[in-house]
């Protein structure tokens, strides 16, 4: 079995385990209970929820530009939106959230460098994840009596090592030296494509990454937002401490590339985390965050189809 065929295999598991995942949910929670939970919802808070989510389209976009500019490459910003949404458009109908990425990194432009564009986005979406677990760690004082111990202990210990491990992957000597007796195509301080991603990684310095890390602080406090609002449309008794502490573990359980943009996990997770809700409300809050990423994907879609149907070519 050659590796195309090996891929089509996975890719079929995956979508497979996602239709057994939501069946699994929804049979749980009672389809006709997630409708009436879905019934109730307020068009005005959904609109403003969408609303939030474009401008945290702009917002990381911006994000990426900071970064890009740090290391040398000048893309016009109307490009990077497009590519992020278009990134969307193939995350959330691909089978890891990492889909996205790559297509901002094959398609950053003429000028920029693949490693170059990889570096950054890399950086990119780790200045994500330490805003969202920052902003973990901030809420856990406040939310603790809200949680079980366990899972906020486990979730201040995430907190922490995502903020170790981020100082290591900035720091540059440390893992530069240790993957120094790997061979040349794994090592960091060769001249391949790993070598060169990692050097665009630490080329950003601090001013870039602080002012990434500002940006990222304002779009995950947006994206919280857009969940609230969503929470409010629904009428759920949902806070936004429990928010700012569940959804970066829903953020990196939507990175396992065993399902369908999550489809499945999410709502599990879900389930899981907001344990004073019943499994339809619970449901139903996951199927209304993932209908704003589908959101932000369908426009990416759609720009990505009038640019084949047009040939139209962003700027670059």
């Amino acid at each position: 079995m050659n590796r195309k065929q090996v891929d089509r295999l996975l890719n079929v598991i995956r979508i497979l385990l996602s239709a057994g995942l939501l069946f699994w949910v929804v049979r749980n929670a009672g389809f006709m209970q997630i409708v009436g939970v879905a019934r109730q919802a307020q068009p005005g808070w959904i609109v403003i929820a969408f609303a939030l989510s474009i401008l945290g389209m702009l917002i990381r976009a911006y994000r990426w530009k900071i970064l890009l500019n740090a290391v040398g490459a000048q893309p016009p910003f109307r490009r990077l939106v497009y590519l992020y949404f278009v990134g969307q458009f193939f995350s959330s109908f691909l089978p890891t959230g990492f889909a996205g990425d790559a297509v901002r990194v094959l398609e950053a432009g003429e000028g920029v460098d693949r490693a170059k564009a990889a570096g950054t986005v890399i950086v990119d979406r780790l200045s994500g994840f330490i805003g969202l677990f920052a902003l973990a760690l901030v809420a856990l004082p406040f939310a603790w009596s809200q949680v079980p111990a366990a899972l906020a202990w486990g979730i201040g210990a995430a907190s922490v090592a995502v903020m170790l491990g981020a100082a290591l992957l900035f720091e540059g000597r440390l893992l530069r030296f240790i993957t120094r007796p790997l061979p040349s195509a794994l090592s960091l301080e060769s001249k391949g494509f790993v070598g060169r991603t990692y050097t665009a990684i630490t080329d950003c310095g601090g001013r870039a990454v602080l002012g990434a890390f500002g940006v990222s602080t304002v779009f995950n406090l947006i994206q919280l937002a857009a969940n609230y609002c969503m929470a409010l449309a629904l009428g759920l008794p949902v806070t936004l401490g429990e928010l700012m502490l569940y959804i970066p573990i829903a953020t990196v359980v939507l990175l396992i590339p065993l399902s369908i943009s999550g489809l499945g996990l999410r709502e599990q997770v879900y389930v899981l985390l907001f344990s004073h809700l019943t499994a339809a409300e619970a449901t139903a809050l996951s199927f209304s965050a993932y209908a704003l990423d589908l959101f932000d994907g369908l426009i990416g879609g759609l720009l990505y189809l009038v640019r084949g149907l047009f040939g139209l070519k962003p700027s670059r």
